[in-house]
Protein backbone atom coordinates (compact mmCIF):
# COMPACT_ATOMS: atom_id res chain seq x y z
CA UNK A 1 0.00 0.00 0.00
CA UNK A 2 0.90 3.26 -0.67
CA UNK A 3 1.26 4.40 3.41
CA UNK A 4 1.62 1.33 6.15
CA UNK A 5 0.69 3.93 8.45
CA UNK A 6 -3.07 4.01 8.09
CA UNK A 7 -5.95 1.60 8.99
CA UNK A 8 -4.71 -1.28 6.43
CA UNK A 9 -1.74 -1.86 8.16
CA UNK A 10 -3.19 -4.84 9.59
CA UNK A 11 -5.90 -5.63 7.36
CA UNK A 12 -4.81 -9.50 6.97
CA UNK A 13 -3.77 -10.23 10.01
CA UNK A 14 -6.69 -12.23 11.14
CA UNK A 15 -5.63 -14.64 8.00
CA UNK A 16 -2.98 -17.28 7.69
CA UNK A 17 -1.07 -18.46 5.36
CA UNK A 18 -3.38 -20.77 3.58
CA UNK A 19 -6.38 -18.45 4.10
CA UNK A 20 -4.68 -15.56 2.49
CA UNK A 21 -4.25 -17.92 -0.03
CA UNK A 22 -7.80 -18.32 -0.91
CA UNK A 23 -8.64 -15.02 -0.21
CA UNK A 24 -6.09 -13.93 -2.83
CA UNK A 25 -7.65 -16.60 -5.47
CA UNK A 26 -10.88 -14.99 -4.60
CA UNK A 27 -9.77 -11.42 -5.68
CA UNK A 28 -8.09 -12.40 -8.64
CA UNK A 29 -11.62 -12.66 -10.46
CA UNK A 30 -11.69 -9.16 -10.08
CA UNK A 31 -9.06 -8.15 -12.59
CA UNK A 32 -7.21 -9.83 -15.45
CA UNK A 33 -5.27 -12.82 -16.15
CA UNK A 34 -2.10 -10.53 -17.13
CA UNK A 35 -2.06 -8.87 -14.32
CA UNK A 36 -2.40 -11.66 -12.20
CA UNK A 37 1.00 -13.15 -14.52
CA UNK A 38 2.70 -10.14 -13.42
CA UNK A 39 2.27 -10.13 -9.77
CA UNK A 40 3.31 -13.55 -9.53
CA UNK A 41 6.34 -12.87 -11.59
CA UNK A 42 7.59 -9.47 -10.14
CA UNK A 43 7.02 -10.60 -6.37
CA UNK A 44 9.65 -13.31 -7.02
CA UNK A 45 12.00 -9.99 -7.03
CA UNK A 46 10.92 -8.03 -4.33
CA UNK A 47 13.05 -7.51 -1.17
CA UNK A 48 12.98 -5.89 2.15
CA UNK A 49 16.81 -7.00 2.65
CA UNK A 50 17.45 -3.56 1.58
CA UNK A 51 15.35 -0.69 2.60
CA UNK A 52 15.58 3.08 1.92
CA UNK A 53 15.26 6.07 4.92
CA UNK A 54 14.61 9.29 3.60
CA UNK A 55 15.01 12.05 5.85
CA UNK A 56 13.58 15.58 5.44
CA UNK A 57 13.15 14.96 1.58
CA UNK A 58 11.17 18.14 0.41
CA UNK A 59 11.35 18.27 -3.33
CA UNK A 60 8.39 16.72 -4.95
CA UNK A 61 10.53 15.51 -7.62
CA UNK A 62 13.76 13.78 -5.84
CA UNK A 63 10.73 11.99 -3.67
CA UNK A 64 9.25 10.65 -6.75
CA UNK A 65 12.34 10.04 -8.56
CA UNK A 66 13.36 7.71 -5.26
CA UNK A 67 10.11 5.59 -5.44
CA UNK A 68 10.69 4.62 -8.49
CA UNK A 69 14.07 3.43 -8.34
CA UNK A 70 12.58 1.83 -5.00
CA UNK A 71 10.44 -0.03 -7.05
CA UNK A 72 12.41 -0.91 -10.53
CA UNK A 73 14.96 -2.29 -8.53
CA UNK A 74 12.55 -4.55 -6.30
CA UNK A 75 12.82 -2.56 -2.30
CA UNK A 76 9.72 -2.93 -1.09
CA UNK A 77 9.89 -0.81 2.11
CA UNK A 78 10.67 3.49 1.94
CA UNK A 79 10.83 4.49 5.54
CA UNK A 80 9.95 8.24 4.98
CA UNK A 81 10.89 10.97 8.36
CA UNK A 82 8.95 14.28 7.92
CA UNK A 83 10.61 16.52 10.56
CA UNK A 84 10.26 19.87 9.06
CA UNK A 85 8.77 19.08 5.09
CA UNK A 86 5.98 17.13 4.22
CA UNK A 87 7.15 14.18 1.29
CA UNK A 88 4.78 14.86 -1.64
CA UNK A 89 5.77 12.75 -4.23
CA UNK A 90 5.08 14.02 -7.89
CA UNK A 91 3.16 11.39 -9.63
CA UNK A 92 3.89 12.47 -13.06
CA UNK A 93 7.66 11.46 -12.19
CA UNK A 94 6.62 8.35 -9.41
CA UNK A 95 5.20 6.90 -12.72
CA UNK A 96 2.95 4.87 -10.35
CA UNK A 97 5.13 3.43 -7.95
CA UNK A 98 3.92 4.49 -4.87
CA UNK A 99 1.17 1.89 -5.62
CA UNK A 100 3.63 -0.84 -5.02
CA UNK A 101 6.25 0.39 -2.57
CA UNK A 102 5.48 0.39 0.97
CA UNK A 103 5.76 4.33 2.83
CA UNK A 104 6.16 4.02 6.05
CA UNK A 105 5.88 7.68 7.58
CA UNK A 106 7.06 8.50 11.40
CA UNK A 107 8.18 12.21 12.75
CA UNK A 108 11.67 11.37 14.16
CA UNK A 109 14.92 9.93 12.73
CA UNK A 110 15.55 7.94 15.93
CA UNK A 111 11.74 6.62 16.12
CA UNK A 112 12.68 5.00 12.47
CA UNK A 113 15.86 3.96 13.49
CA UNK A 114 14.40 1.72 16.69
CA UNK A 115 11.89 0.69 14.53
CA UNK A 116 14.14 -0.89 11.39
CA UNK A 117 16.62 -2.08 14.17
CA UNK A 118 14.05 -4.22 16.18
CA UNK A 119 13.80 -5.78 12.71
CA UNK A 120 17.48 -6.48 12.60
CA UNK A 121 18.53 -3.79 10.53
CA UNK A 122 21.83 -2.60 10.29
CA UNK A 123 21.45 1.79 9.88
CA UNK A 124 23.82 2.99 7.17
CA UNK A 125 24.17 6.60 6.60
CA UNK A 126 25.05 7.62 3.37
CA UNK A 127 27.68 10.68 3.60
CA UNK A 128 31.35 11.03 3.23
CA UNK A 129 32.88 10.45 6.99
CA UNK A 130 35.92 9.22 8.77
CA UNK A 131 34.66 6.15 9.09
CA UNK A 132 33.07 5.20 5.66
CA UNK A 133 32.85 2.60 2.85
CA UNK A 134 32.91 2.46 -0.43
CA UNK A 135 29.37 1.52 -1.77
CA UNK A 136 31.06 -1.32 -3.59
CA UNK A 137 32.38 -2.68 -0.51
CA UNK A 138 29.87 -2.34 1.97
CA UNK A 139 28.79 -5.70 3.76
CA UNK A 140 25.32 -6.64 3.27
CA UNK A 141 24.92 -9.73 5.18
CA UNK A 142 22.64 -8.36 7.31
CA UNK A 143 19.36 -6.28 6.39
CA UNK A 144 20.59 -2.89 5.31
CA UNK A 145 18.69 0.48 5.57
CA UNK A 146 20.05 2.93 3.40
CA UNK A 147 19.83 6.80 5.12
CA UNK A 148 19.65 9.90 2.84
CA UNK A 149 19.05 13.64 4.22
CA UNK A 150 17.22 16.16 2.92
CA UNK A 151 18.57 18.15 -0.33
CA UNK A 152 20.25 21.16 0.91
CA UNK A 153 22.01 19.78 4.17
CA UNK A 154 21.99 16.43 3.98
CA UNK A 155 21.83 14.36 6.90
CA UNK A 156 21.03 15.61 10.27
CA UNK A 157 23.63 15.26 13.31
CA UNK A 158 21.60 13.25 14.83
CA UNK A 159 20.52 10.60 12.34
CA UNK A 160 24.63 10.56 11.16
CA UNK A 161 25.80 10.26 15.48
CA UNK A 162 23.22 6.93 15.49
CA UNK A 163 23.66 5.22 12.32
CA UNK A 164 25.75 2.22 12.36
CA UNK A 165 28.22 2.36 9.48
CA UNK A 166 28.42 5.17 6.42
CA UNK A 167 29.24 4.37 2.86
CA UNK A 168 29.94 6.79 0.41
CA UNK A 169 29.85 6.59 -3.68
CA UNK A 170 33.13 7.21 -5.56
CA UNK A 171 33.20 10.18 -7.31
CA UNK A 172 35.98 11.63 -9.56
CA UNK A 173 34.89 15.27 -10.39
CA UNK A 174 34.58 18.90 -9.60
CA UNK A 175 30.98 18.36 -7.96
CA UNK A 176 31.29 17.27 -4.15
CA UNK A 177 28.04 15.25 -4.13
CA UNK A 178 25.38 13.31 -6.57
CA UNK A 179 21.54 14.32 -6.49
CA UNK A 180 19.69 12.74 -3.96
CA UNK A 181 17.45 10.79 -6.76
CA UNK A 182 20.89 9.88 -8.25
CA UNK A 183 22.44 8.91 -5.28
CA UNK A 184 19.65 6.80 -4.19
CA UNK A 185 19.38 4.54 -7.68
CA UNK A 186 23.11 4.12 -7.71
CA UNK A 187 23.51 3.11 -4.25
CA UNK A 188 20.62 0.70 -4.94
CA UNK A 189 21.71 -0.39 -8.28
CA UNK A 190 25.49 -1.44 -6.79
CA UNK A 191 23.88 -3.44 -3.92
CA UNK A 192 20.64 -5.15 -5.00
CA UNK A 193 22.76 -6.49 -8.01
CA UNK A 194 25.47 -7.95 -5.75
CA UNK A 195 22.95 -9.08 -3.03
CA UNK A 196 20.78 -10.97 -6.19
CA UNK A 197 23.99 -12.46 -7.14
CA UNK A 198 24.97 -13.86 -3.66
CA UNK A 199 24.12 -16.71 -1.09
CA UNK A 200 21.63 -14.10 0.81
CA UNK A 201 18.21 -15.22 1.82
CA UNK A 202 16.76 -11.59 0.24
CA UNK A 203 13.50 -13.02 -1.03
CA UNK A 204 10.44 -12.24 0.56
CA UNK A 205 8.88 -15.30 2.61
CA UNK A 206 6.03 -17.19 0.78
CA UNK A 207 3.15 -15.81 2.91
CA UNK A 208 4.95 -12.40 2.84
CA UNK A 209 4.81 -12.58 -1.09
CA UNK A 210 0.67 -13.67 -0.75
CA UNK A 211 0.42 -10.74 1.93
CA UNK A 212 1.91 -8.19 -0.68
CA UNK A 213 0.04 -9.70 -3.80
CA UNK A 214 -3.61 -9.28 -1.88
CA UNK A 215 -2.21 -5.04 -1.06
CA UNK A 216 -1.49 -4.82 -4.87
CA UNK A 217 -4.83 -6.65 -5.52
CA UNK A 218 -6.53 -3.66 -3.41
CA UNK A 219 -4.52 -1.05 -6.03
CA UNK A 220 -5.95 -2.27 -9.32
CA UNK A 221 -9.37 -3.51 -8.13
CA UNK A 222 -12.10 -0.81 -8.34
CA UNK A 223 -12.54 0.17 -4.57
CA UNK A 224 -10.62 -2.08 -3.69
CA UNK A 225 -10.46 -2.10 -0.03
CA UNK A 226 -14.01 -2.69 0.11
CA UNK A 227 -14.53 -5.40 -2.36
CA UNK A 228 -11.56 -6.84 -0.18
CA UNK A 229 -13.82 -6.18 2.88
CA UNK A 230 -16.66 -7.91 1.16
CA UNK A 231 -14.37 -11.39 0.09
CA UNK A 232 -13.50 -11.55 3.56
CA UNK A 233 -17.01 -11.50 5.34
CA UNK A 234 -17.86 -14.47 2.63
CA UNK A 235 -14.96 -16.07 4.29
CA UNK A 236 -16.33 -15.96 7.45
Amino acid sequence: MPEIDNEYLHFFDDYDYEGKKKLYERATSFFSDNKRELFDRLVLNRTRHIAVVLEDVYQAHNASAVLRSCDCFGVQDVHVVENRNQYCPNPDVAMGSNKWVDIYKRHSILETYEALRAKGYRIVATLPHEQDTMIGELDITQPTALVFGTELTGLTQEAIEHADAYVKIPMYGFTESFNISVSAALSLYALTERMRHSDIRWQLTEEEQVTLKLYWAMQVIHDGPAVMRQLMMREA
